[in-house]
């Protein structure tokens, strides 16, 4: 990888022209209006904050840090400059040629120590925590965070992302859905009457950050992901409280334990469906033991918008290559594409295209789509479309829909899927389970030879006009076409 750190990966993401400084905005609603705006530009910049309003300048927030293209890429080591659809084969070759594994490397020291505060001295409000959605029930520092679990029964550390907000000022609650890998580890530690080791890292690594967002394998260690996609070990360093593996790099960490008694009002907050996800409840609540941070430190946020948002950015490419993998170690042959549709936050809206090859081909295709580990979670609409439809481009899936599904014939419906308590169309008090619809969008197979053809000029047509005119048309043209009056 051609960055050491997250500074470093800012460093070279302003090289590229794509962070913007905003001095002196305010960190109630204002940051995350910001970042909305941002997050809402096709390609938006990243935004950088310092001297928040309350706050001393040097403690910042970074923002959609990875809502592009080109910032994606230079994450992952693939070529700037390039669009999603573009990238997409090139991320599932790179991603077939990674190492499977390299285990993180245990340090005596790193950046993450340079500030180290005991409990009795822990005090949270020192860092401008912003308020990101103008109906949030509190503030929330952890919403592009890492959290640091191990199993009780295994060496097995897992990294999760899972939202967390300051309940005071030696308190944070941790909310984990149901289902999710952080969860099911809680629920056995409770199971034990035992309280939960865990450690909240609030700036990181973004390799970090994206192998803790990603559905990696149960048993699977994300520190090993991260290191395979950096192609080096990351560095850790040892909790003194918990003992958990620290990234030596961090900006901003916490650990401490959750204790199965012990609560704390959580919520609301917006989330990733684009809206705000429940009323405000109890939920379990860590107290810090240590506080580490960086001298200058930076949160970063990934808050959740109405889609499209930085996360449906990066996931989009990253669950649509997970799920074509999937796909074809289940046997399905001859997949040309798949992708999670930003509308659906990268999980309610998935669509993949094959090159029909038999009878039941594109169910098949559907149903596996559905409920492999990839699409399985809060999923709802799964359209397979032909080979000639360019799976990236929602208008064109939609015209598939509208013109090759017929509802009687080329529907079909799952019940009893795994859903989740942020699915906003499902009766607060009947959260856990929904459904999912079948769409075949592909040409019938028995009359597919007689389909009627596309209206479009052929690629070489396509290719030829563009290579001539594509300056003129698609670029800045040559000047003013009509007279001046």
């Amino acid at each position: 990888m051609p960055y050491t750190d997250l500074r470093d990966f800012l460093k070279q993401v302003d090289e590229l022209g794509e962070l913007r400084l905003v001095r002196g905005a305010d960190w109630n609603e204002e940051i995350g209006g910001i970042t909305d705006l941002a997050q809402h530009q096709i390609n938006g910049p990243a935004v950088l904050f310092d001297d928040i309003k309350d706050y001393p300048g040097g403690f910042r927030i970074v923002s959609n840090t990875l809502g592009s293209s080109s910032r994606t890429a230079l994450l992952l080591g693939m070529p700037t400059g390039k669009s999603w659809r573009e990238l997409l084969p090139i991320w599932r070759k790179r991603s077939k040629e990674i190492p499977n594994a390299i285990p993180p490397v245990e340090v005596k020291d790193g950046p993450i120590l340079e500030n180290v505060v005991s409990k009795r001295d822990v005090d949270l409000s020192i860092f401008p925590t912003p308020k990101w959605h103008e109906l949030d029930g509190g503030r929330y520092i952890g919403t592009g965070t890492v959290d640091v679990i191990k199993d009780p029964d295994s060496p097995w550390v897992n990294l999760g992302c899972y939202r967390a907000s300051i309940a005071d000022k030696k308190r944070v609650t941790l909310y984990i859905s149901p289902g999710k890998h952080g969860r099911v580890l809680r629920d056995k530690y409770f199971a034990k009457g035992e309280a939960m080791p865990v450690v909240l890292v609030f700036g990181q690594d973004p390799a970090v950050f994206m192998a803790a967002s990603l559905e990696v394998a149960w048993g699977t260690s994300e520190y090993d992901y991260a290191g395979a996609l950096k192609g080096e070990p990351i560095p850790v360093v040892r909790g003194r409280a918990t003992g958990l593996p620290i990234p030596a790099t961090a900006e901003i960490a916490v650990e401490g334990f959750i204790r199965p008694d012990q609560t704390a009002p959580e919520g609301p907050f917006g989330e990733w469906t684009g809206y705000y996800a429940s009323s405000q409840r109890e939920e379990p609540v860590m107290e810090v033991e240590n506080l580490y941070y960086r001298n200058n430190p930076i949160i970063v946020g990934t808050p959740p918008y109405k889609p499209p948002a930085e996360f449906t950015a990066y996931r989009g490419l990253l669950r649509a290559a997970l799920l074509w993998e999937k796909l074809e170690q289940a046997g399905v042959p001859d997949v040309t594409g798949a992708w999670c549709h930003e509308a659906g936050g990268c999980r309610l809206l998935l669509a993949v295209s094959i090159k029909q090859r038999y009878p039941g081909h594109a169910k098949q295709a559907a149903m596996i789509a559905a409920m492999c580990h990839a699409g399985a979670y809060l999923g709802r609409y799964i359209v397979v479309v032909d080979d000639d439809i360019d799976v990236t481009d929602l208008q064109d899936v939609i015209w598939a829909m509208c013109t090759r599904c017929d509802p009687e014939r080329d529907t079909d419906l799952i019940r009893r899927a795994w859903s989740g308590p942020l699915d906003p169309a499902i009766d607060p008090d009947k959260k856990g389970f929904n459904s999912r619809l079948i769409f075949d969008a592909t040409r019938p197979w028995e009359w597919r030879d007689k389909f009627p053809p596309v209206v479009e000029p052929s690629l070489e047509t396509r290719m030829a006009v563009a290579k001539k005119w594509g300056d003129l048309i698609l670029g800045r043209g040559n000047g003013p076409v009509l007279p001046a009056r």
